[in-house]
């Protein structure tokens, strides 16, 4: 039997990279004598010359950042420990030593691509039948880092997509710099990465039941001074090395609420994450109370590792990043489904690079026992199956976008459908895709390539925002009975 037409639609609505975008950002220059040598110059001027050289940064540069001179006094400050002289030293030669260890990262220079829409938390003074949305994407700088950028917009009644203009800035959230951990929780990840021993034992004996960073450094430094023998020492730093990474990994940031949201920028700041943060697949989740959070599954890697990662906030202000253990955490492609199914989280997976995997936790941190549920099957999937994105609730079922890769690497977007009530039964697949590249969309960063990261359901209408080819985004609508009928 053959598929039924779908009546898949392109919008002129493109959304382009940016180079004029940059965040402002510290300035690594290496080593300390080197920056001793940086400031000693700086040192040397007059206050008169200070002043000069000073205006001079500020009439080229203050028109592309907000709060520049407060990020150059941070900048000064993570730097001062190199002074040769402990005398005080007047604002504007702080600032001046400060905009020396500074420098522009232009973060959509190579890319912007890989979207995921979720409905804004704010819903207020919208026409009849509109929905404000927040697209989330992935920025592509120097060095190929991707960071976590955002864009806000409207679909309106009539499924017109309008997209907010951006600011002309981005900004960086401020680090909470002592946040909060529950040992039971800490202790299991501390178990799932094998580092429960009797050294993390101690540790763990002095924190209470809930500590904060600082806390688990000085708990760390007194226990690594009472251990006695070299070789113990060794193993023991080793240890307290990787508890406080896992401790920095689970951070959190906030923005400022006067802050517009294409201005935030989530970039790499935990060990986990410091070559970058790659495709996240935002989705809101129903708590089942009447209140929702947005949780995001992302790809941390650190330049040799990659590592599947959770993102929580309620008003995109605040964010926690949380590591996910368990022996099913494993490879990129994660999405939690939007709701609780059964009284237990759900998440859709790719473990192996091939198929898509099905596995459920009763607590979104820890995974175990994925199941595969879908195998390539059609010449366009031959290489791999993956997900595009969370599963999307429908009266039909679980519809689930996925991408499929054919010959000469070519990615191109289908579908299938899951039983609601037990997301291991699938339903239907579409045969043939749903969305290839064309003409216009296959040069890119990587050719030949439509991926998206979430969609989302308006009316009845599916709205598919998708990259082209890791360049650019666009975005797609299509009617979703016509989807599900083509799966019959």
């Amino acid at each position: 039997m053959s598929e039924k037409p779908i009546n898949l639609k392109r919008t002129k609505t493109v959304i382009r990279p940016d180079q004029s975008r940059v965040l402002l950002r510290p300035f690594n220059t290496g080593n300390g004598q080197r920056a001793r040598n940086i400031i000693a110059r700086v040192m040397a001027l007059s206050e008169s010359e200070v002043s000069e050289l000073l205006d001079a940064v500020a009439v080229e540069f203050s028109d592309r950042h907000q709060q520049m001179f407060d990020l150059f006094g941070g900048y000064f400050e993570d730097v001062r420990q190199f002074l040769l002289t402990d005398q005080e030293l007047s604002e504007k030669r702080k600032h001046l030593i400060g905009s020396y260890f500074s420098s522009e990262f232009s973060l959509e220079s190579a890319a912007l691509f890989n979207p995921s829409i979720v409905p804004h938390p704010d819903q207020s003074n919208l026409p009849s039948g509109a929905l404000r949305f927040i697209l989330s994407l992935r920025a592509t700088g120097e060095g190929h880092i991707s960071c976590i950028t955002f864009r806000s917009g409207t679909i309106h009644a009539d499924n017109d997509i309008e997209i907010d203009p951006p600011t002309r800035y981005a900004t960086e959230p401020r680090r909470i710099s002592n946040p909060a951990y529950e040992k039971p929780l800490f202790v299991r990840k501390l178990f799932e990465l094998n580092l429960a021993d009797s050294f993390t034992a101690r540790v763990m004996d002095r924190l209470g039941k809930s500590f904060v960073l600082e806390q688990l450094r000085s708990a760390l430094d007194s226990e690594l001074k009472e251990v006695r023998g070299l070789e113990d020492a060794k193993e023991c730093r080793s240890t307290g090395e990787k508890i406080r990474i896992l401790a920095e990994s689970n951070c959190e940031v906030q923005f400022l609420p006067e802050q517009d949201i294409s201005e935030r920028t989530i970039f790499p700041t935990s060990p986990s994450q410091s070559k970058g943060i790659e495709d996240a697949r935002f989705v809101r989740f129903d708590n089942g109370d009447g209140t929702h959070v947005y949780y995001a599954t992302v790809t941390a890697y650190d330049g040799r590792f990659i590592l599947s990662e959770l993102i929580e906030t309620r008003d995109f202000l605040h964010f926690r990043f949380i590591t996910l253990n368990g022996p099913a955490v494993q490879n990129k492609g994660m999405a939690v489904f939007p709701r609780r199914i059964n009284g237990h989280y759900a998440m859709i997976s790719r473990q192996d690079n091939e198929n898509i995997y099905l596995m459920y936790s009763d607590n979104i941190h820890f995974w175990y026992e994925p199941e595969v549920i879908l195998r390539p099957t059609y010449p366009w999937e031959f290489v791999q199956l993956g997900n595009c994105g969370s599963p999307i609730e429908t009266e039909a079922g679980w519809l689930v976008l996925s991408h499929g890769v054919g010959p000469m690497r070519k990615y191109c977007m289908g579908a299938f459908l899951l039983d609601r009530d037990d997301p291991s039964k699938v339903l239907g697949r579409l045969r043939e895709p749903l969305l290839k590249p064309n003409d216009q969309e296959r040069e890119g960063y990587v050719p030949n390539v439509v991926y998206t990261c979430g969609a989302l359901l308006h009316g009845d209408e599916l709205i598919i925002p998708y990259a082209m080819s890791d360049y650019a985004s666009g975005f797609a609508t299509v009617p979703v009975k016509e989807v599900l009928d083509a799966m019959q």
